[in-house]
């Protein structure tokens, strides 16, 4: 059977970041996408904050990826879904994709992860910055400047995508289905000052749901309900940002490497190994990812500089992180 020097789960941004970088060091590299590049981004239609380019498109983005790695004979198989994952008895790794099974060196875990939905009419029919659904602030608050959007949510990330709407929006309301926030109290508090600050931009709905999203072309209201009363109303806006979690694209990797309670993919921060040797991690499916296309592109990078330092000494996993496993030191 053919041995591939790396094998990449995912053609997501973080996954075509690591196969360019492999195949351009010559290794052997070969990408598994259970459907077709892009996962996520490619449900956006405007890119402001990737460095080095001022706007583009999702779609348009993955695909100069994706070319990008094929010139240096990176191989992208869509429809090929990864099943299960194998440690051999000679180090390396099988890879199931159903009755299909590929053999690599190493692999790179970059399946990505999926935003949480709230399931409500009008949620898919406008699911994007550009007629109004969001599930990113981070990205898309600027597309907002001086309108009125309603944001959905009581974690840290809700809060703290919410405050940072609050800076371009001209109206920010938070809508959360219970009295009081799951958020850390710093975050709360942070976020209860800016509201009862005179002439605040933001307000908070407590003990409410969104129930439908409505609209023509773009949206033009949020339909929301009071779960003690059951009084709902039509909520003029012009956007709706979800923040209600992500769920990572993880379910076949149980019982292989570790994994959180949500699903999300444990690694060590430094070197993203998880606990198999010769087994990396890249993107928003792994544990403590920033949830950013620059960050999930920078972790693809990464990794596939360290499968050289992992192939001169397969010792190195078990290291200890310190100053003589810096790249400088190689």
């Amino acid at each position: 059977m053919e041995i591939y020097d790396c094998i990449i789960v995912g053609a997501g941004p973080a996954g075509l970041a690591a196969a360019l970088y492999a195949s351009r060091d010559r290794f052997k590299t070969l990408v598994l996408e259970k459907f077709y590049p892009g996962g996520q981004i490619n449900n956006t239609n405007r890119i402001e904050n990737y460095p080095g380019i001022k706007q583009i498109d999702g779609p348009s983005l993955i695909e100069q990826l994706k070319e990008q790695a094929e010139s240096f004979a990176a191989e992208i198989k869509t429809t090929a879904e990864v099943t299960k994952l194998e440690k051999l008895s000679d180090g390396n790794i099988e890879i199931s994709c159903g009755d299909e099974k590929y053999v690599s060196r190493a692999v790179i875990l970059a399946p990505g992860s999926d935003y949480r939905k709230l399931g409500v009419a009008g949620e898919e029919k406008f699911r994007n910055a550009g007629t109004g659904v969001s599930y990113c602030g981070t990205c898309d608050a600027p597309f907002y400047r001086g309108r009125e959007v309603v944001a959905v949510g009581g974690g840290n990330t809700a809060i703290e995508e919410t405050l940072h709407l609050a800076k371009f929006a001209e109206k920010v309301t938070l809508v959360h289905r219970r009295d009081e926030f799951r958020a850390t109290k710093a975050l709360a508090e942070e976020l209860l000052a800016k509201v009862n600050e005179p002439n605040s931009n933001l307000f908070v709905k407590y003990d409410s749901i969104v129930t439908a999203i409505e609209g023509e072309d773009k949206v033009q209201a949020a339909k929301i309900k009071n779960v003690k009363t059951e009084k709902e109303e039509s909520y003029p806006c012009d956007g709706v940002f979800i923040f209600v979690g992500m769920v990572p694209n993880t379910a076949f990797l149980k019982g292989f490497v570790d994994l959180t309670e949500s699903g999300f993919i444990k690694c060590d921060s430094v070197y993203l190994r998880t606990k198999i040797p010769g087994v990396f991690t890249a993107g928003d499916c792994r544990l403590g990812a920033a949830m950013q296309l620059a960050t999930a592109t920078a972790d693809g990078v990464l990794t596939a500089m360290l499968l050289k330092q992992y192939f001169r000494d397969a010792n190195w996993w078990q290291q200890k992180l310190d100053d003589s496993n810096q790249a400088s030191g190689w």
